[in-house]
C-alpha cells in the first residue's frame, strides 16, 4: 500500500506543478468557460487575479510538501488532504460555471489522486 500512496502524492504533486507551471498561460481545452488561459479560466469562475495567485501559491505549496512527503512522511497525508480540499473548489468552479464533465476530469482526477494518497497508511 505504501507504493500507491507514493504513486498516487508524487502523480497529484506533479498534476499540480505542471498546470501552475507549464500550461498557465496554455488553452488545454479544460479550462473553465470559454478560457484559454489561467487568468480568464478564473475571471470565468467570477475570481480576480489576487485570488488565482493565493490559490497557485496554495495548490504549488501543498504539491511541493507532497513531494517532500516522499522523504518526510508526516507531511504526506495533511499535504494530500489540503490539495484534496482545493480540488474540491475546483471541481465546484466548473459546475458553478455549467462546464461539461469532460473539463471537470483533470480537477476529479487530482482529487481521487490526493485523496487516495491522504487515506492511504504508510506506516
Amino acid at each position: 500500500m505504501k507504493a500507491l500512496g507514493n504513486i498516487t502524492q508524487t502523480a497529484a504533486a506533479l498534476w499540480i506543478l505542471n498546470v501552475w507551471f507549464l500550461r498557465f498561460n496554455k488553452d488545454t481545452g479544460y479550462r473553465g468557460g470559454d478560457a484559454t488561459n489561467m487568468k480568464e479560466e478564473f475571471a470565468e469562475y467570477g475570481m480576480s487575479e489576487k485570488a488565482m495567485y493565493a490559490v497557485g501559491a496554495a495548490k504549488v505549496s501543498l504539491a511541493v510538501m507532497m513531494l517532500v512527503g516522499l522523504r518526510e512522511p508526516k507531511l504526506a497525508r495533511p499535504a494530500s488532504a489540503g490539495l484534496a480540499a482545493m480540488m474540491l473548489g475546483a471541481i465546484g468552479m466548473h459546475v458553478k460555471v455549467k462546464d461539461p464533465i469532460k473539463r471537470s476530469l483533470p480537477a476529479i482526477s487530482v482529487f481521487t489522486l490526493s485523496t487516495v494518497s491522504a487515506l492511504i497508511d504508510r506506516d
